[in-house]
């Protein structure tokens, strides 16, 4: 069971380092992907907060196809190297967009995002996809959140066979 409420008083990085530890309890003993892929998003979105999307892309033929999310209905499909998640696939690094209006090639999936945090899944060079967070609050993400968003990356690649979900 879980409960928001275990969060209430907790210091940002407290919360961020409590989320970490229930995410590894969430996969560790669970197979199956979509299942922790889904849990993930679901933690990610209830504890980094002030957020309104918050999911993963991963790479299928040549693009990235959305795989499990929380929030409004997305883009289903992102071209690599088009806007803030196909540009951190193609130049292989963490994205931090404090104002997504003034990225040039920004697609608007959600016409109430102003910011985004975008951290490539990349295992043994290849990568994956993305986790893509997006607030409604320009500069809402710091390097904490950046941080501990690449930490919940790191966990999950421990745990799950990303190529799986390529085939």
């Amino acid at each position: 069971m879980f409960d928001i409420k275990v969060f209430d008083g907790m210091k940002t990085e407290e919360k961020y380092e409590t989320m970490l530890s229930m995410l590894k309890s969430i996969v560790e003993d669970e197979e199956d992907i979509i299942t922790n892929i889904a849990n993930a998003a679901a933690l990610i979105n209830a504890i980094i907060g002030r957020v309104n999307w918050c999911g993963f892309y991963f790479i299928k033929n040549g693009e990235l196809v959305l795989g499990p999310f929380q929030g409004m209905p997305a883009c289903t499909r992102i071209k690599i190297g088009s806007g803030v998640c196909g540009s951190a696939v193609k130049d292989k690094k963490v994205m931090r967009i404090k104002d997504v209006h003034e990225f040039k090639g920004h697609i608007a999936c959600d016409a109430a995002s102003n910011s985004e945090l975008v951290i490539p899944i990349i295992k043994n060079e290849k990568v994956y996809g993305v986790l893509d967070i997006d607030s409604e609050e320009v500069g809402r993400f710091t390097e904490l959140e950046e941080l501990y968003a690449e930490k919940c990356i790191e966990l999950l690649s421990k745990y799950i066979d990303w190529e799986k979900l390529s085939k």
